[in-house]
């Protein structure tokens, strides 16, 4: 089959209508590509920047309760002075062959004055003891070692204090040893 002149500029024609829509559809695609890669590389920047900004504040967390917690473990051990010390006052004032002696008290008085300097540098490192008795029973702060009958507390209220708990700032060091109310069962009479 031939084909006139005019045929042929037809048949150029279109073809280079056909190849410029491809040219220009090919850019669309490689314009919409490259703003579509632009636009994941923003929000990748972004989820970066915002993660970043979240480990450092983390770090900036860890770093403010290392120095304000780093002696939590020391200052736990160092209980046991001051539970020594007042069995010792203890021990010294219910001891009957020391009761007749004239220097006792100077001897307690040396023991209590140093207990006070324990307790003044716990008080200036946020150490400090919970104050419990006549208090609702809380297992947070407290560990339940016994009940005892006491119909003139409310069950669950803490009537003795086996050995003191201790808070530091708002952790809790040791946690109160207490003995708590419970209502006497009052056994029914038989008839």
């Amino acid at each position: 089959m031939l084909m006139t002149k005019s045929e042929k500029n037809e048949l150029k024609k279109s073809t280079v209508d056909i190849k410029n829509k491809n040219e220009n559809n090919d850019k669309k695609v490689t314009e919409e590509t490259t703003e579509e890669k632009l636009e994941a590389t923003q929000e990748k920047l972004l989820r970066t920047m915002a993660e970043m900004e979240n480990q450092r504040r983390r770090f900036e967390k860890e770093k403010k309760e290392a120095f304000e917690f780093g002696g939590f473990n020391f200052a736990a051990e160092t209980l046991s002075l001051i539970d020594n010390i007042d069995r010792a006052i203890t021990s010294f004032k219910n001891d009957d062959s020391l009761k007749n002696n004239k220097d006792l008290n100077k001897i307690i008085d040396g023991i209590e004055v140093v207990k006070k300097d324990l307790v003044s540098i716990f008080k200036k490192n946020g150490i400090e003891p919970i104050d419990c008795i006549n208090k609702k029973f809380d297992p947070n702060f407290h560990q339940a070692m016994l009940e005892i009958d006491n119909n003139a507390k409310e069950p669950g209220t803490v009537v003795q204090e086996i050995q003191k708990g201790y808070m530091m700032k708002d952790r809790l060091l040791r946690p109160s040893l207490v003995g708590v109310a419970k209502k006497r069962e009052e056994k029914e009479e038989k008839k």
